[in-house]
């Protein structure tokens, strides 16, 4: 009885929390007058790291930044973390439970911080999209293989 509650699957969320978290408005005051509408630049990823036997550190970062012409009306860079306890999974699962399944628990914390800090810098919101973890993590896959993936091709 013991031997089988030893090797149960765990997955279980220790800390979702705010690892960096930067802004910059290198052209404030002045950029602020301009009535021309910014284009916006938005860049995401996903980094796994083993920390200790069965606990992973997966970092979601997003990199904001807004311009008008070659000028930055600003720049946020942000990592949201959170710390898993992931234990007695099939090799198999590892990988997308890691790749899909953390990310999308820790996102939504990153959307909100993203959007915050943006708010407090007294500009309107930037509401990053929904992002299909999912799909991305079978793009890595698919690129880490030396292939595209199916749906591409």
């Amino acid at each position: 009885m013991a031997d089988q509650q030893a090797a149960d699957p765990v997955f279980q969320i220790q800390r979702v929390y705010l690892k960096d978290l930067s802004l910059e408005q290198p052209n404030s005051p002045a950029i602020l007058l301009e009535q021309t509408q910014p284009t916006v630049d938005i860049q995401l990823g996903v980094e796994a790291q083993n920390v200790a036997e069965g606990i992973f550190e997966i970092v979601v970062s997003a990199t904001v930044q807004t311009k008008i012409e070659d000028r930055t009306v600003f720049l946020v860079e942000a990592k949201q973390a959170g710390i898993f306890e992931i234990r007695n999974l099939p090799e198999d699962q590892m990988g997308p439970v890691v790749g899909i399944a953390c990310p999308q628990i820790v996102y939504p914390y990153l959307r909100g911080n993203v959007a915050d800090v943006i708010q407090r810098a007294g500009f309107p919101p930037v509401h990053l999209a929904e992002i299909n973890f999912q799909a991305m993590y079978e793009q890595q896959q698919a690129q880490a293989a030396g292939q595209t993936p199916a749906n591409a091709q």
